[in-house]
């Protein structure tokens, strides 16, 4: 690691850190608590109440110190887009349903709309900025596909589907910090063999995902919410961008994708055999906490599977 990398992810964990304390009683201030599923697993049920939005604790560090530290590579917009845009929508839902206590929040056709907007400016934005072509790695091999302006529809869904993946994550106490910090060091360990721009901005981002989590793990003190875990999903996507790996976003979140997943399966199963289910419930952690697992226990276990997936993973990139 440089010193930059170093001192800007030091400094976004220390500010991350002193956040916290500040940010929490704001959010319990203006009675931004969590409001569980009543279907959802009992012991969820004790966490009503619990300050959500407090992605700002570690998403102001983030955009701060990569702004500093990075304020003329070119790269920095995309990044800082798609991270920003997919808070923002984020921030709107939890908004509605937190402050303005409308349980609903955004529909999910707004919502969806809302990601498609952000989704697809992103993906215009890249194909003007890479000159009218994308080129995207092609998993376990060293040739790439190269596509012109159809990249642009494959590229916008790849970026809906792991922010939603990365969306469905947040459930647990910590998971979703834990998942997608481990998905930072891989794109860290990657980006310093081809692209120290992304190293940069994955060092930073899991600095401020550390100080995050000194308040987010069981039992949390607060919760990221949809401003978040967005936000974070979007964060990995342009990253992974940066390094051409977004055909290996599958297998790197692969909790991302097995949660939404999860969701799809559970629910159109529901609808075709009128009631019955494949889990216990969905998204999956919750299928593993009826099954007794802890919290804690799904948090190390993802996670260590996310480790394990990157380091595999490792062995065949060459960019």
């Amino acid at each position: 690691m440089t010193n930059t990398e170093i001192i800007s992810g030091l400094a976004a964990f220390l500010l991350s850190a002193v956040l916290g304390p500040v940010v929490i009683p704001v959010l319990r201030r203006i009675k931004a608590g969590q409001t569980e599923r009543e279907d959802g697993p009992e012991s969820h049920l004790k966490k009503t109440g619990t300050p959500t939005m407090g992605a700002f604790i570690f998403l102001i560090p983030f955009i701060t110190v990569f702004t500093v530290v990075s304020f003329k590579e070119p790269g920095l917009l995309p990044v800082l887009f798609l991270t920003i845009g997919f808070a923002v929508v984020g921030f709107v839902d939890d908004f509605i349903k937190v402050v303005l206590k409308r349980s609903e929040g955004l529909t999910p056709a707004q919502k969806m709309a809302l990601q498609i907007v952000v989704a697809a400016a992103y993906s215009v934005l890249c194909y003007f900025k890479a000159g009218g072509e994308f080129r995207f790695l092609i998993p376990f091999t060293t040739g790439y596909a190269t596509l012109g302006w159809i990249g642009i529809p494959i590229l916008a869904f790849i970026v809906i589907g792991t922010v939603n993946g990365s969306n469905f994550t947040d459930g647990v106490d910590g998971l979703e910090a834990s998942v997608t910090a481990a998905i930072c060091a891989f794109l860290f360990v990657v980006g310093k063999m081809y692209a120290p721009f992304a190293s940069t901005a994955s060092a930073v981002m899991f600095g401020a995902l550390m100080g995050f989590l000194l308040y987010n793990v069981n039992k949390a003190k607060v919760f990221m919410g949809d401003t978040g875990s967005l936000a974070l999903g979007g964060f990995v996507v342009a990253v992974a961008h940066i390094l051409n790996l977004e055909f290996y976003l599958p297998f790197i979140c692969l909790i991302y994708f097995a949660e939404v997943l999860s969701v799809i399966i559970q629910v159109s199963y529901f609808k075709i055999t009128h009631g019955k289910r494949v889990f216990r419930m969905a998204p999956i952690h919750h299928h593993f906490e009826l099954g007794g697992w802890s919290e804690t226990k799904v948090v190390c276990v993802f996670t260590i599977v996310t480790m394990v997936i990157c380091a595999f993973c490792l062995l065949f990139i060459n960019i």
